[in-house]
């Protein structure tokens, strides 16, 4: 998986995996929270590009706590950072005048979660985490779709099967 949420196999992430170029001291929801802080002083600043600087680096910090494997009973908060942060990102970017790379962006996430929730190497408390915050990552490809047209990324994404039916 790369830094914006690609899986480096087309269908399924390695949930044990780290990123290349990253240093290998496992990523914390502590510093997910820190830069998630930072992101939002910036923005309250009026420093968007800050801001956008450290909602990516919270990105990266919680595809790193998704890929490390989570602390057992922490699966669901280290989805929820990963959403979180992706949609985050989606937004500035469109506030930033990109729907594009947002449209891009958001589709890599609700494809992430997909292929987390059909990865049967990654533990069922993850899987069902992936599942239950699927959801959210759907209703933004169909705000972003009602606000900014279609585009072949969430069209894409949405065609991927979708989570219904992939409980486990």
């Amino acid at each position: 998986m790369d830094l914006m949420g690609t899986p480096t196999h087309p269908h399924t992430p390695d949930c044990a995996s780290t990123s290349v170029g990253l240093p290998p001291v496992p990523a914390t929801l502590p510093q997910w929270e820190r830069a998630m802080q930072r992101a939002r002083a910036a923005g309250q600043m009026g420093q968007m590009a800050m801001a956008l600087a450290f909602e990516q680096q919270a990105l990266a910090l919680a595809l790193r706590l998704v890929q490390q494997t989570p602390p057992a009973g922490r699966e669901d908060d280290c989805i929820a950072a990963l959403v979180v942060s992706h949609l985050n990102v989606a937004d500035l970017q469109v506030q930033a005048a990109e729907p594009d790379a947002a449209a891009r962006l958001l589709g890599r996430a609700h494809g992430l979660l997909q292929s987390l929730v059909a990865d049967g190497r990654c533990g069922a408390a993850l899987r069902q985490a992936a599942w239950r915050h699927g959801r959210e990552t759907h209703a933004a490809l169909l705000a972003h779709v009602r606000s900014h047209g279609p585009h072949p990324a969430i069209a894409q994404a949405l065609a991927g099967g979708g989570l219904a039916g992939l409980s486990s």
